[in-house]
């Protein structure tokens, strides 16, 4: 069962028109600017992601231990491009191909929807890992479950930032495995795939609020890794090119 995602009442904000869209248990918020939308992309997403998810249902089957592995995984000639892509992705962050999974989907089916259509921005959301094609500047809130700081700070993604993947991975919550204890790590790399990768890996090292400054400084080696923020604790840590923004809150 899908579970409930009410983040998404605020996504958004008027900016984009929206649709959500899913196979079994993937499930996708689809944001288009006005101007590039149009109705018939509800049935392209869907069709495209039922395919991906087909495809790589398909090769789950005959590789069972990519969807298994927790460390880097080699795969065999029968994959297709989501998987190979997954694979390479997870291994430059040191985790399993399926650690890449919802980002690598976001940016499949971004990528196909912008070569269909002309579309100026696009946003395309897979349980908090995010797919961005942008001309103006957006900030995206970090959700952080019962920490004080959830929904509080952001990150601010400038114009002309072109394509960009933004994940975040948590130990405290959501369903995806991660052995570390950090409310939220928030990760931006130009591909979405290996943002999830890298929020998964770098969120398994968080285990105390005391991690976070020995994390920053190990992702100042990671050329890949554009910005991360990390949040445990009711402590907060930010490195890389983009701005922290404190969120304003709505009365009532």
């Amino acid at each position: 069962m899908i579970e409930a995602r009410t983040y998404r009442n605020e996504m958004g904000e008027g900016r984009f028109l929206s649709f959500t869209t899913g196979y079994k248990d993937t499930d996708l918020w689809i944001g288009i600017d006005p101007d590039s939308y149009q109705d018939e992309m509800k049935v392209f997403c869907f069709d495209r992601i039922k395919f991906y998810r087909t495809q790589l249902e398909n090769y789950l089957v005959i590789d069972p231990e990519f969807g298994r592995s927790l460390m880097p995984y080699q795969t065999n000639h029968y994959a297709p491009e989501l998987a190979v892509g997954m694979a390479l992705a997870a291994k430059k962050a040191n985790v399993g191909p399926m650690a890449a999974v919802a980002g690598a989907f976001a940016q499949h089916l971004g990528k196909d929807l912008m070569n269909q259509y002309k579309i100026k921005e696009i946003a395309i959301e897979n349980g908090g890992d995010i797919f961005l094609h942008l001309l103006s500047p957006i900030i995206l809130s970090i959700f952080a479950g019962n920490s004080p700081l959830s929904g509080k700070i952001g990150i601010e993604i400038p114009k002309n930032a072109g394509s960009i993947g933004v994940c975040t991975s948590s130990g405290t919550v959501g369903p995806s495995l991660s052995f570390g204890k950090a409310d939220a790590v928030m990760v931006a790399c130009k591909d979405t795939g290996l943002a999830d990768s890298w929020a998964t890996s770098l969120g398994n090292r968080v285990q105390v609020a005391e991690d976070i400054d020995s994390i920053l400084k190990f992702t100042e080696q990671i050329k890949e890794v554009l910005s991360v923020v990390i949040i445990c604790g009711g402590k907060v840590g930010i490195r890389g090119v983009f701005d922290l923004k404190i969120i304003k809150q709505r009365n009532g």
